[in-house]
């Protein structure tokens, strides 16, 4: 495992655009005097560990600086092809967007977000470099969403995140793959990585909200402890275990980039390190999987590879209307378009193969 991460040791979050904070003391200010119930709706990124802590912070943040009352409610956004916002959902008297992408909507008070491709439009970009609000924070260089609400949270408005720390240093493990090596990723046997089990192949509408509820605030072997979670995992244990062996059929390695079809399997969720486990010294991998609502393509970077060049996959997934970070991007294509979701997967696999020969020769 990892020494600890920290909280307060990373230089102040800032704004890309040349933007720069405001007074805290304003925006506080602003919220002063809030004792009645306030009804806040958090919209965070559904199945993602770092998408229900970050939700799970900011509640917690919230209450501790700006109204300890306040109601929430949750509300999981998945990426997926056409609009990723319905306007009519934004019903709180303040709507939060943590770790998702940003929208230009009036009805949203907060926004949090670290991921490369955080704007769906250049118009999007534009209205968060014109905004004044002084409570929506963007910054791509930190690793996950719950670190960066923990280190703006603190020292924007002076909340204190040590309480939530082996929360935020979990998050921050997952969402930035740093892990010790792929066994730790695959084995499952930390309760944040059963926890992130747990939420990635989850299907009941009522579980994660739930699970945000306790995360800021309880242990996480406290929470994996529960009946109604630990009962949960001998199933999804053995769901895993069958994963890693389609995935050990299917995945195949050539020109250090791996490629596994699985949409005729129910993998909806699956580890996104197991292609690594099978093939530790491949670079890339692109997969193909699918559920009700989408076709996906996943593109990925090995955490523990030593390649000395490695393409921006955020980059090649906005190509296609995709996005995400440097390290990992991902395409949602409508169900009943698979085959321009394949074609577009096995483009990628030319193009990274021919990266890697390319830099190979170098």
């Amino acid at each position: 495992m990892q020494p600890p991460l920290g909280i307060s040791n990373r230089p102040a979050a800032v704004f890309h655009f040349q933007r720069c904070y405001g007074a805290s003391s304003s925006i506080l200010n602003s919220f002063a005097g809030g004792k009645g119930s306030v009804r806040i709706k958090v919209f965070y990124h559904d199945k993602c560990f770092d998408g229900a802590c970050s939700a799970a912070l900011f509640t917690r943040f919230y209450r501790e600086r700006i109204r300890e009352h306040a109601q929430f409610e949750y509300h999981g956004l998945v990426h997926r092809a056409g609009a990723l916002f319905n306007e009519a959902d934004f019903t709180g008297d303040e709507n939060a967007i943590v770790d998702f992408k940003y929208s230009s909507s009036p009805r949203i008070t907060w926004w949090f977000d670290h991921h490369q491709s955080a704007f769906l439009t250049p118009e999007d970009a534009s209205h968060f470099e014109q905004e004044q609000s002084n409570t929506k924070f963007y910054d791509p260089d930190f690793r996950s969403c719950t670190r960066f609400i923990a280190v703006t949270a603190e020292q924007r408005f002076g909340f204190d995140p040590r309480p939530a720390a082996e929360m935020i240093e979990w998050a921050e493990i997952i969402d930035g793959a740093l892990y010790d090596g792929p066994q730790a990723a695959v084995e499952v046997t930390a309760p944040a990585t059963q926890l992130t089990m747990l939420i990635e192949s989850n299907q009941d509408p009522a579980f994660i909200p739930g699970l945000i509820s306790k995360l800021a605030y309880q242990p996480l072997q406290q929470i994996v402890d529960e009946p109604a979670i630990a009962g949960r995992l001998p199933a999804l244990m053995e769901r895993h275990r069958r994963s890693i062996e389609i995935m050990r059929e299917r995945a195949t390695c050539q020109d250090g980039t791996i490629f596994f079809d699985v949409t005729d399997h129910d993998l909806e969720g699956y580890n996104k390190f197991v292609p690594y486990y099978l093939h530790p010294h491949c670079t890339y991998s692109v997969g193909l999987s699918k559920s009700s609502f989408r076709t996906k393509v996943s593109v990925g970077s090995n955490p523990w590879a030593t390649a000395s060049y490695m393409e921006n996959l955020a980059k090649i997934c906005e190509r296609y209307g995709g996005g995400g970070h440097a390290r990992v991007g991902a395409i949602s294509f409508p169900p009943d378009r698979f085959e321009e979701a394949r074609q577009a997967a096995q483009e990628i696999v030319a193009e990274l193969r021919a990266s890697y020969r390319a830099h190979e020769r170098e």
